[in-house]
């Protein structure tokens, strides 16, 4: 009865020992007042039934402890608590910018580069809660594969999709950062990130990256760049006649461009040689753009200190009308 409530007097229980003695002082006062009497045959009884104001002679005084016992929980003042959490977020919007040109399939990565960045950004994205995250891919153009969105079932099926060869071969850049930075201008959130990857170098002359940096500097976009392929040459599948033959092309990463791109909007350069330190990076960048969280808690008091009262109260004038005027004695 009393698992979920706390008293905020819980002193004033003490008080309900005083219940039993007044049950036992009753008891013995009834046995006083009841005369004992001698007959020698009780035939003359046989048959007889108590009226109801006889069997509801003790009536009175239960009323009377029962009252009392719920004006003494009345004192300890009852109540129930209700309790919560109010959580804010403070969303970050991501847009991933990828690279599918045709050096992405080259197999200096597992499987290739291509195939490792959609893994490790597929992880990444399975890692966030609340925040909303695009995806752009590029290569002699750009293209918006998916909006921001928070539904990420469908933005992971959306990049499994992604594969080399959906858009004209090149290396643009600057035009894959100004197709970001259309996504992000209008977000309403916090803070605004792109994270560009790349294989190469800028080829297309139609926005300079440098320019489209800027740009995003104006919107309050921070560019995260990332350079991926090993040091020296990499291997690259072609096919012939007689089946997949490879040849070891040289990596060729505009790394100066990517860390101004990177230094302009505030963000950060990364240059990642194998699978396991793109993980690394992304790992990075997921604590460094990670949404802040408030959590307030608060917890409701309910007073229930006048139902007790009140059935107490009533209590005593349902024992006043029974022994008053119900059960009264004529003299």
């Amino acid at each position: 009865m009393f698992s979920d409530i706390s008293f905020a007097y819980p002193a004033f229980l003490y008080l309900l020992i005083l219940i039993p003695f007044m049950g036992w002082w009753y008891w013995k006062k009834e046995n006083k007042l009841s005369p004992d009497m001698t007959f020698s045959s009780l035939k003359i009884f046989e048959g007889l039934k108590p009226s109801l104001k006889e069997r509801m002679r003790h009536v009175p005084a239960v009323l009377r402890m029962l009252a009392l016992a719920s004006l003494i929980v009345a004192a300890a003042r009852p109540q129930t608590f209700s309790s919560g959490e109010n959580v804010y977020t403070e969303g970050i919007d991501i847009v991933m910018v990828l690279d599918i040109s045709g050096s992405m399939l080259s197999e200096d990565f597992t499987p290739n580069r291509l195939e490792a960045a959609k893994e490790v950004i597929d992880n990444f994205i399975a890692g966030r809660t609340t925040d909303k995250i695009g995806l752009v891919i590029f290569a002699a153009e750009s293209f918006t594969q998916c909006p921001l969105t928070i539904d990420y079932p469908v933005l992971r099926n959306l990049l499994k999709d992604v594969k080399s060869g959906m858009l004209t071969d090149g290396t643009a850049i600057g035009v894959a950062i100004a197709n970001g930075v259309n996504r992000l201008k209008d977000s309403k959130a916090k803070s605004r990130v792109m994270i560009l990857l790349t294989d190469g170098m800028n080829n297309v002359p139609e926005m300079d990256p440098l320019t489209a940096a800027q740009i995003a500097q104006t919107y309050g976009i921070r560019i995260y760049t990332i350079g991926v392929g090993t040091i020296g040459q990499a291997p690259y599948p072609f096919d012939t006649p007689f089946g997949k033959r490879y040849q070891m092309v040289p990596v060729e990463i505009d790394e100066n461009l990517l860390k101004q791109i990177a230094e302009t909007t505030g963000g950060k350069y990364f240059r990642a040689t194998n699978n396991k330190k793109l993980e690394e990076i992304y790992n990075e960048i997921d604590k460094m753009e990670k949404t802040r969280v408030e959590v307030t808690s608060y917890r409701h008091a309910a007073e229930l200190y006048y139902l007790w009262a009140l059935a107490g109260f009533g209590l005593l004038l349902g024992e006043v009308i029974i022994s008053k005027i119900y059960l009264k004695r004529i003299p």
